[in-house]
């Protein structure tokens, strides 16, 4: 498998610039190997997330490198692979059971369920599962 990294430096101050590019970094679902390292599996929306955060870095006055490299220590894959699916995986199970309890707020188990999906590198079962879930939840309220 291959992944894409992301490697930059910021300048210190204003701290504000290390914050926006570390929560942008989150929101796209990225994970930090090292402190200013960070990794997606390769996908053509996640090389164009990248190039747009990198632009971003120069803005701020950093410098910034992408690569697309391969894992050649394949033993390390499934703890890196983990680390995107763990969380992944927790918030489906959120989801569900959330929906067990009475009277969910359904709008917000939506958008939950779409912002876990556009994380879900690796498409997890429980993924369709949720869907199907809430999709039968929607039904049963109208």
């Amino acid at each position: 498998m291959n992944w894409l990294l992301l490697v930059y430096r910021i300048p210190r101050e204003p701290t504000a610039g290390r914050v926006y590019v570390w929560r942008k970094l989150k929101q796209l679902g990225a994970t930090s190997l090292q402190d200013a390292v960070w990794v997606l599996p390769v996908s053509d929306r996640n090389r164009e997330h990248f190039q747009w955060v990198a632009s971003e870095i120069i803005e701020l006055g950093g410098e910034v490198s992408v690569f697309d490299s391969e894992l050649l220590m394949t033993s390390a894959e499934p703890t890196l692979r983990e680390r995107f699916e763990g969380p992944v995986r927790d918030a489906y199970q959120e989801i569900l059971e959330t929906l067990k309890r009475g009277k969910p707020d359904l709008a917000a188990l939506s958008k939950k369920y779409q912002q876990t999906k556009a994380h879900d590198f690796f498409q997890c079962p429980l993924g369709d599962r949720v869907r199907d879930k809430l999709v039968a939840a929607q039904g049963g309220n109208r």
